[in-house]
Formats: C-alpha cells, structure tokens, sequence
C-alpha cells in the first residue's frame, strides 16, 4: 500500500538524515492525514495519489511564480521537492495512449461538439486519472471536439 511505502521512506529519510526528503515526506503525510480527516476514513491508494498529485501541482504552480519573481534558489527547492513527490505518482501514460483514450470517449459517446466536453472528459478521467496531466488531457479533448 502507497501509504506505507510512504511511512517506510520517511523512516529511511531519516536514518540517512535526508533533510529535503524527510521534510516534504513529513508534508505529504500531513496532507494525507488531513484528508483523512475530512473524508472521515483511511485512504486508498488511488486517494492518495490524488494527495500527492495536489502537491505536486502545487509546487509546480509556486515554482512557476518564483521563476517570475526571480528567485531561482526558491524555485530549484520546489522543483527538488516535486522529484521527491514523483516517487509516488504512477507511471505517466504515453501522449499516443492518452489520444487512444480521448478517441474511444469521443467515440463512445457520439460526441461532435464543446458542449459534449463533459460526458468526454468524465470518461477519460476515469481512466486516465493519476496517470495523466489533466490539464493536458482536457486541451486535448478541446482540440478534438473543435
């Protein structure tokens, strides 16, 4: 389970006094948790890696604005953590696999226009989801149905 090898990487962390590791490992239980808590049950691995894709969304979002504030330092230190987060993500699907998915929908629900995005979109997240950028996905399907 995705959550104890997280558990486990945390002990490891900190054995070899990996301070970045230890430090984003300590945030990401903490999110983990936190989730927990507000579904009011004990996360499933599929749960999880929607946790650990949030933050890393988030990193990526706050390296962005410290590239445009000029503050390299901070936004290698996101970037790094990002590196430690996508040990945890699933593999990513290929951009040819993603089209495959997007065509089936679109196939599967006779979608021809934007205002079938929805129905699309509902039936590749529920495939593509955790494996695949949903930004992406969602500009790809727009590019489809246009």
């Amino acid at each position: 389970m995705l959550t104890q090898q997280i558990i486990d990487d945390m002990k490891v962390a900190m054995k070899a006094k990996d301070k970045l590791a230890l430090g984003v490992i300590r945030m990401l239980r903490a999110a983990i948790k936190d989730k927990e808590i507000e579904l009011g049950k004990t996360l499933e691995d599929t749960d999880v890696i929607a946790v650990v894709s949030k933050c890393i969304k988030q990193r990526k979002d706050s390296a962005t604005q410290y590239m445009d504030a000029n503050r390299a330092d901070l936004a290698d230190k996101e970037n790094a953590e990002i590196k430690v987060l996508e040990v945890y993500m699933p593999e990513q699907m290929r951009d040819d696999e993603v089209t495959a998915i997007i065509a089936a929908a679109i196939a599967e629900t006779g979608a021809t226009s934007m205002k079938d995005m929805g129905g699309v979109m509902g039936i590749v997240r529920g495939k593509a989801a955790g494996k695949a950028d949903m930004g992406k996905v969602s500009a790809a399907v727009k590019a489809a149905l246009s």
